[in-house]
């Protein structure tokens, strides 16, 4: 099968970039993927609850609901959505080849390629982290933070880098308190959120202190957590409403891996301000080249940079 263009991935930017593709009449193929990166298809969103910060849902909407209304609207305009994993993708020279894990034998080919793979959260696989994840658990504080469930009521993070001070701020706002816990003797953030998050009246730093078993109630809702002091091994358990991680998100790239410039960290570069990647043709959209927003609504719209921009690159191709 030959296309004109391939996106490769199921959540807000893959559909998004889809859907602008498909209005221009190029007939998009859209590889979801299968349980791709342990993720169902519908990327990071199928493991939300409500989504309240997505313009045009002033009630709210489930996470699952709305990437379900994404991929019929992608369906609705005529992309091509098959539920299979890219494994190989070849970007040597154009057209560009790729094959799936459900059919390794058949290659296919594209004219250009919007990589959309996203990103996951990592995870410390706490004894009650998958029963309470979602249910007191998030790894993104400006996603869920202001969710009733953690209104004045007493808050974790776990991290010390900039993020952790980030999340830990902006929770401030919601919890009751909101304390720090770093596994070292130092927090990794710069000096200005450093100092900024110790000087914080409702907050409070714990070093030398980690998580060790989350715990619920009957409502299947996180109540507390057993934290251990890493000096002195002596655990305790603290009343705790929410627990957010902040200790990084691994992008989906193993598929580009040495094809693509990527950062330190495996985020992939594109030039600034558009979807480019250093290979002609191939774009980049999404949580899987930024680090720093990975949010639905900054996803979308890189989804449609990268279709917009894949859009003039067909067109001058053609020309």
């Amino acid at each position: 099968m030959h296309s004109k263009v391939v996106v490769i991935g199921s959540g807000p930017a893959a559909h998004t970039a889809a859907i602008y593709l498909a209005r221009a009449e190029l007939k998009p193929v859209l590889y979801e993927g299968f349980m791709a990166n342990g993720t169902a298809a519908g990327g990071q969103l199928t493991t939300t609850t409500e989504v309240e910060n997505y313009p045009g849902f002033p009630k709210g909407i489930m996470g699952q609901e709305m990437m379900d209304n994404m991929r019929a609207q992608s369906e609705r305009f005529g992309t091509e959505i098959i539920t299979d994993t890219v494994t190989k993708l070849d970007l040597s020279s154009r057209p560009f080849r790729y094959s799936t894990e459900f059919a390794p034998e058949e290659t296919h080919t594209a004219d250009a390629v919007v990589i959309a793979t996203g990103a996951s959260a990592r995870r410390l696989n706490l004894p009650g982290e998958e029963k309470y994840w979602q249910n007191g658990i998030s790894a993104c504080a400006v996603c869920d933070g202001a969710l009733p469930i953690f209104r004045n009521k007493p808050l974790y993070v776990i991290g010390g880098g900039d993020s952790a001070a980030e999340e830990a701020m902006f929770l401030t706002k919601y919890g009751s308190h909101v304390t720090v816990l770093v596994r070292r003797d130092v927090l990794r953030a710069s000096k200005t959120m450093a100092s900024r998050l110790l000087a914080h009246s409702k907050v409070t730093v714990r070093f030398h202190t980690k998580a060790t078993e989350i715990r619920g109630g009957a409502d299947g809702l996180m109540t507390h957590l057993v934290v251990q002091d890493a000096v002195s091994g002596k655990e305790e358990v603290v009343e705790a409403n929410g627990l957010f991680y902040a200790v990084g998100h691994d992008p989906a790239t193993a598929l580009v891996k040495g094809q693509l410039d990527m950062d330190a960290d495996g985020y992939i570069k594109t030039k600034p301000g558009t979807t480019f990647t250093n290979v002609e043709g191939v774009f980049a959209a999404g949580d899987v080249q930024d680090r720093r927003y990975r949010q639905a609504i900054t996803s979308a719209g890189t989804g449609c940079m990268a279709a917009l921009e894949a859009e003039q690159f067909l067109s001058e191709q053609e020309a």
